[in-house]
C-alpha cells in the first residue's frame, strides 16, 4: 500500500481564524476548509509504506529551535487552472532550516524530490478557470498588507491525502508528530 505524504506545521485555531476571514472575496474559488490549513514543510509525493517507514525515521531526528511565524500578505502561484492563492509566512531562518531538514529526510530515505525553491506559505484555495481575474487582482490588492498574529508552532507532522468525492477537499490525516 502506498500513502500521498508531506510534512507541515499546523495552523492554531486563532490564526486560522484570521485566515478564514479573507476566504469570501473571489466568488469560484476553491477555498481551503480549516482542516486542511496548515504550512508544508516538504510535499513527498506517493510514496510505499516502507519507504514511509524510513522518512518517519528521519522526521523523527529532527531538532529545531522555536520560531515564532506571521501570516504576511497574498499571492497566487500556478496557471490558469492549476493555480493556487495563497498567504505568505514572513521569512524566518528556524523555518526555512526545518524545511531544509525534512527535505534532506526524504533524501535519508530514498526519495526524490522535486527542485524548486522552497516558498513558505499557507494555501487559502485553488483557482479554476471560473475565477474572474479582476475579483482576483483586487483580493491580491486588498489583502497585500494582511499580518496575522505572530504564533509559535510546537510541533510538525507528516500527513497523508486521500482523496474525496470529486469537487470536494482531499481529507488529511496525521501519520506521525514530531515536537519541536
Amino acid at each position: 500500500m502506498s500513502l500521498r505524504v508531506f510534512a507541515a506545521l499546523p495552523i492554531p485555531e486563532p490564526i486560522a481564524d484570521q485566515a478564514l476571514a479573507l476566504m469570501d472575496q473571489v466568488p469560484g474559488a476553491n477555498w481551503r476548509p480549516r482542516e486542511n490549513l496548515h504550512i508544508t514543510l516538504a510535499f513527498y509525493g506517493e510514496l510505499a509504506e516502507p519507504v514511509i517507514h524510513d522518512l518517519d525515521a528521519g522526521l523523527a531526528c529532527i531538532t529545531a529551535p522555536r520560531m515564532s511565524l506571521r501570516l504576511a500578505g497574498v499571492g497566487r502561484s500556478g496557471h490558469q487552472d492549476g493555480a493556487a492563492l495563497w498567504a505568505r509566512v514572513e521569512p524566518d531562518p528556524a523555518l526555512a532550516q526545518l524545511a531544509r531538514d525534512c527535505r534532506k529526510a526524504a533524501r535519508g530515505a530514498g526519495v526524490a524530490l522535486e527542485k524548486r525553491a522552497y516558498l513558505a506559505h499557507m494555501t487559502l484555495a485553488y483557482l479554476g478557470g471560473s475565477v474572474d481575474p479582476v475579483r482576483l487582482q483586487r483580493f491580491e490588492q486588498r489583502h497585500s498588507l494582511f499580518k496575522s498574529d505572530p504564533f509559535t508552532p510546537d510541533r510538525f507532522f507528516l500527513y497523508s491525502s486521500r482523496p474525496r468525492k470529486p469537487g470536494r477537499p482531499n481529507a488529511y490525516e496525521i501519520e506521525a508528530e514530531y515536537p519541536l
